[in-house]
């Protein structure tokens, strides 16, 4: 029971958006490199992950202790896992496990400076501000989902030089799809938990725009993302095989769909499923282009 109270807090299937951006870094590397170290791969998984839990946890605390999770209307998908408000696990505790999980992904970072050198002793000085200040600081000015997007930029690009020691445009406009991918997620999660966030001094993207304009945007960064994985097909910055991440079309278009609803709930919640899939679809499908490509090379 305790297990499963954890793994709540760590959001484990949020986890997923870590694994697609290190998996899709690791096959480029592979791809245009034929470089594959299977070590430095299980270990960039390991730290990573804990990194990602590391960011879910301090928000849970910092959520709980600004009284956010208290007021806020709790979904399958945002207002916190309400494991603190609901008295699962104690503060101090999830503190310092949240402080744990950042050191050992630190630690496993620290190796890979020693091994790679400069760029990822910056990938790793963004990681370390951006999740200690991510629930105190960085909500509060409007970075959360800029923030997010270059996060999910770094992991491609970090998990590719760690393997090649080589970083090209085509790695970093692949990590900027990723990056989008996972930023378009926490921004239409963040719709249910606008009164709360406004009230405790969050500014979202969606509190500074306002929910309607954020609604119109949204089909609008759907678009960007199609467009950009078009692009890349064309100027063969992606395997022509990434044509398969149309296959969520249906998901992007229902999400937009609903989301014009957004004061109705059941339709908002349906919009942020739907976009969870949609997202999780295109970064698996890059995948799937990646690994066809390989077979195929």
């Amino acid at each position: 029971m305790r297990v499963i109270v954890w793994l709540r807090i760590i959001r484990i299937k949020f986890l997923l958006a870590s694994i697609i951006a290190i998996t899709n870094g690791i096959l480029y590397s592979y791809l245009t490199y034929n470089i594959f170290n299977i070590i430095d791969a299980l270990l960039t998984y390991v730290g990573v992950i804990f990194l990602h839990a590391s960011v879910d946890i301090f928000n849970d605390y910092w959520d709980y202790k600004r009284g956010i999770d208290t007021i806020t209307k709790r979904t399958n998908f945002s207002g916190g896992t309400g494991v603190l408000p609901e008295k699962k696990l104690d503060p101090n505790i999830v503190y310092k496990a949240g402080f744990l999980c950042m050191v050992i992904g630190l630690a496993i970072g620290g190796y890979f400076i020693f091994q790679s050198g400069l760029l990822i002793a910056i990938i790793l000085a963004v990681a370390t501000l951006s999740i200690y200040f991510y629930s105190t600081t960085i909500v509060n000015i409007g970075l959360g989902e800029t923030l997010v997007a270059v996060k999910g930029t770094m992991i491609v690009i970090g998990t590719s030089f760690v393997q090649s020691g080589i970083v090209d445009l085509p790695i970093v406009y692949l990590g900027i799809i990723i990056g989008i991918l996972s930023s378009i997620v926490l921004y239409i999660a963040s719709f249910p938990d606008f009164d709360a966030d406004k009230e405790k001094g969050r500014k979202t993207l969606v509190i500074l725009i306002g929910k309607n304009k954020s609604a119109q945007i949204f089909p609008l960064l759907i678009i960007l993302i199609y467009s950009l994985i078009s692009i890349g097909i064309i100027i063969q910055y992606l395997p022509i095989y990434s044509i398969l991440t149309f296959s969520s079309l249906i998901f992007a278009i229902r999400s937009s769909k609903k989301l014009k609803n957004y004061d109705n709930i059941e339709d908002l919640v349906k919009a942020i499923s739907y976009t969870i899939t949609f997202s999780r679809i295109v970064g698996i499908c890059l995948i799937v282009s990646y690994l066809i490509a390989i077979i195929n090379k």
